[in-house]
């Protein structure tokens, strides 16, 4: 019984590609003036998802430091068919990935959906994409659901009109078109000096590797990795990041900011695997580049924070300060840092998203170009101010739906900066401790770890400082006339997003927990290697 019940789990491991999948092509042959049954179907894919993440979740929290499920489509060997890995990255990914796509699905059903065609196959189209690229196990596949995730989010960051959302999505479109051409020509030149492509394969494979056939390997993985650097909006390949997602409409920005979290997921997966401690003579490939890179990429985006007079493409530089901020962990090589990196990520996506989601509820009624005008008053003046007369009464009173907005603002300005008590304070005191803290004894702690330690200090208070700069101009600023009218179908996703940033907050514990585990795996990749490979075993297309 135990047997069969195993067997049926691991068909879990498929059904975060088939169900999207499946749903968005139905909702292609239902047509647009279905939309109400396509929003149900939607939202109904988009609430499994999170089940089945969850459950993928529990099972990989509990299968150690081997891979909870190895799926074999058609039952072919992992070196030749397409093979699906659950471990404890992958379903981390899927479920914010899960989380993230059904608060933005849920937040475009007041009114965004219906502002262009085919909005809820996109949706479906690009969580079908995500998670391809999560659960795969090798660097084909991969691609192949790099192109289904990006043709996908093609359409959702040209969703709606208007000559700007065009002209970023264009610039959008053709850079990750040339980004792909330079993944065929990274993995080609991989497959060619080491003759496979699935990923554990390659990492038993790298250590006997020999002469100029190992310099071919990391000419690929260099071309390689700049693909992922330009996902993940690494200074200076991030340059499109911030107009993009300023452009785009509020719920695909919030499901597009994950995107760049895709590329990080691929240095996490493929550096730590190809060019951990057991690589050979590639032991640590490109560690430096990812550490400096990081540190340019959050100063660039600390930069852009303060110089923007925009909410959205302030939004936007957070990504690139968070983006930064993980490669640089990431490449310090240190479980524990990696650990502290992860939870921040987790934090930043989901503060993030709701922020993009709060920019839309909190700037409506405003008139276009309120932003440059606060600005403007706060360098010139409004000139003097009038006594109040007597019996006038004195102060503004804050109508009740700026003040919950305003709640929320403040909530996604402390997360992001990093400001205690809530899971950014935790998650970047988780990276700087053992950074910083857990050096051998008698040895200086690293340059460059002294440069991260500040940038990441002052990134905090830039945001700090961006943040309640933009703050006082939207609610404290009150103009004439009516407060914004938010729905709560609108204003539930916000809520979700950032309740769930307190719950990493209240339970820092066994989230962190969970996070050191996942980097004690990444690592220590033995583990990964061991369960792609020996545990095909036949029988179905299941795995172990």
């Amino acid at each position: 019984m135990s047997a069969a019940l195993n067997h049926a789990m691991s068909h879990l491991a498929i059904l975060p590609i088939v169900l999207p999948l499946t749903v968005g092509a139905l909702m292609v042959m239902l047509g647009e003036h279905r939309r109400s049954l396509k929003a149900a179907l939607g939202f109904a894919s988009a609430a499994a998802m999170v089940v089945l993440a969850l459950m993928l979740l529990h099972l990989a929290d509990g299968a150690g430091g081997a891979p909870a499920i190895v799926y074999r489509l058609g039952n072919w060997p992992a070196t030749f068919g397409i093979v699906l890995v659950v471990d404890r990255l992958a379903a981390l990914m899927l479920l914010l990935t899960s989380i993230l796509g059904l608060a933005a699905l849920t937040f475009s059903l007041a009114r965004w959906h219906q502002m262009g065609s085919h909005f809820h196959a996109l949706v479906q189209f690009q969580l079908m994409g995500l998670s391809g690229a999560f659960l795969t196990g090798d660097l084909f596949n991969l691609f192949v659901f790099f192109e289904v995730l990006l043709a996908a989010s093609y359409g959702l960051a040209l969703h709606g009109s208007g000559p700007a959302r065009v002209r970023a999505g264009l610039h959008y479109i053709a850079i990750n078109l040339a980004a792909s051409l330079l993944f065929l020509i990274g993995a080609s030149l991989i497959y060619g000096v080491a003759g496979t492509l699935n990923m554990a394969d390659l990492a038993a494979r790298i250590p006997a590797i020999e002469g100029h056939n190992r310099m071919l390997l990391e000419v690929g993985a260099a071309i390689l990795g700049t693909v992922f650097l330009v996902k993940a909006g690494m200074w200076p390949l991030g340059f499109w990041l911030p107009t993009t997602y300023a452009a785009a409409s509020p719920p695909a920005a919030a499901l597009l900011s994950i995107l760049s979290k895709v590329g990080l997921y691929a240095v996490l997966r493929l550096w730590l695997l190809l060019f951990g401690g057991e690589a050979g003579e590639s032991a640590g490939f490109g560690g430096t580049w990812l550490l400096v890179g990081g540190i340019l990429t959050i100063s660039f985006g600390t930069i852009a924070v303060l110089a923007t007079q925009d909410m959205a493409r302030l939004a936007g530089a957070s990504v690139l300060v968070s983006s930064g901020t993980v490669l640089a962990a990431v490449g310090t090589g240190q479980v524990g840092v990696t650990g502290g990196a992860l939870l921040y990520m987790v934090s930043s996506v989901l503060a993030i998203g709701a922020f993009f989601l709060v920019i839309d509820l909190a700037e409506r009624n405003r008139e276009v170009g309120a932003d440059v005008l606060a600005v403007s008053l706060e360098a010139f003046g409004e000139g003097d101010e009038e006594e109040p007369t007597e019996g006038e009464e004195i102060g503004i009173a804050i109508p009740g739906t700026l003040a919950i907005l305003g709640i929320s603002f403040m909530a996604c300005a402390l997360l992001l900066a990093g400001l205690p008590p809530l899971s950014g304070f935790l998650a970047k005191f988780a990276i700087l401790s053992p950074m910083l803290g857990v050096s051998e004894v008698g040895k200086a702690v690293p340059t460059l770890a002294w440069v991260l330690t500040v940038v990441l200090i002052l990134s905090g208070l830039a945001t700090l400082v961006a943040m309640t700069r933009t703050g006082i101009n939207i609610f404290w600023v009150v103009p004439e006339g009516r407060p914004p009218r938010v729905r709560v179908i609108e204003f539930a996703p916000v809520a979700l997003l950032l309740t769930l940033c307190l719950g990493l907050t209240v339970l820092a514990g066994p989230a962190m927990r969970y996070m050191e585990a996942t980097a004690q795996g990444l690592h220590q990749p033995a583990g990964y290697v061991r369960g792609v490979l020996p545990g095909l075993r036949a029988g179905g297309g299941g795995g172990s």
